[in-house]
């Protein structure tokens, strides 16, 4: 998969040096490249914002400065040119690392991404987005400061791309830079060969399936006894059902308790007797009529 981030703080994104991106990276399975917005902004002061239409406080980003990076990164219209030389994280200059204009890039091996604009007015990104994504040949993402993107900037993508505006949680930062590290991590850590087990993506907390709309239970390992807390008795059984069922009883019970409203959601199609009986022990914390049929 390769990456495209584009921003006005390359700097941000040093940590996909590390960990099991950066090793994703350092194997070819994950190809980023991090592009300094400000490069296409041909002012001496190298500006990328402006005040709003209709007034109001903080600013809004330039939609012509946008426009440029992003057909830059992805190729002009007719296609013959594309992004195939970036910037390198850690915030590398242009200079430095070979930056990408129509001039310098490579010719476009075929496709194009799929823009995905961080906002707090997105879509909810879900685990289900991010298995989504992480079936994209590449992606591109387009982080937003201060009041956010010149709205035409998406209204005119989504003519020549598939954009998708995403939020990470309800609620406000000072730009998108984190929203893309938490979605550049989810969507890698699902790439083939980037976990070292396989069954702990099918285990994931939310993972379409059997944790669908469920959080992931409590965890333990060595020692079985510490400060007096015991390892429940059921995980030194070895008796592997017995096992798979407190865990998901355990899942249940924290998401109903944590969660709420995901467990109004469950499927009543897909619960089991047992799943039923202990929905019914905590009916008090959801409503009846989702969890019964």
């Amino acid at each position: 998969m390769r990456l495209d981030i584009i921003s006005i703080f390359p700097e941000y994104f040093a940590p996909l040096d590390v960990s099991l991106i950066g090793k994703a990276r350092e194997r070819g399975t994950l190809d980023v490249r991090v592009h300094q917005l400000r490069d296409w902004a041909h002012d001496v002061h190298r500006t990328v914002d402006d005040t709003p239409y209709g007034g109001g406080p903080g600013m809004v980003m330039k939609p012509e400065v946008w426009g440029e990076a992003i057909d830059a990164v992805i190729g002009d219209v007719g296609g013959d040119v594309g992004g195939d030389v970036g910037g390198a994280v850690g915030g590398a200059s242009a200079e430095d690392e070979g930056h990408v204009t129509p001039q310098t890039a490579a010719p476009r091996a075929g496709g194009l991404p799929r823009l995905i604009v961080p906002t707090p007015s997105g879509r909810p990104f879900t685990q289900e987005l991010a298995q989504e994504l992480a079936q994209e040949p590449w992606l591109l993402f387009a982080c937003g400061r201060y009041e956010g993107i010149d709205s035409r900037v998406m209204e005119e993508y989504s003519g020549r791309l598939r954009v998708d505006e995403v939020s990470i949680g309800d609620y406000v930062l000072a730009g998108g830079e984190v929203a893309v590290l938490v979605m550049a991590e989810a969507i890698g850590r699902l790439l083939p060969g980037v976990l070292g087990n396989a069954q702990s993506v099918v285990d994931d907390s939310f993972a379409p399936g059997s944790m669908e709309n469920l959080v992931e239970g409590p965890v333990y390992t060595k020692p079985p006894v510490w400060r007096g807390h015991e390892v429940p008795a059921v995980l030194l059984s070895g008796h592997h059902g017995n096992v798979a069922r407190w865990r998901r009883d355990e899942a249940i019970r924290r998401t109903v308790r944590n969660r709420p409203e995901l467990a109004a959601a469950l499927d009543p199609e897909k619960l089991d007797k047992h799943d039923r009986k202990l929905l019914d022990e905590l009916s008090f914390r959801v409503r009846r009529k989702d969890v019964a049929n």
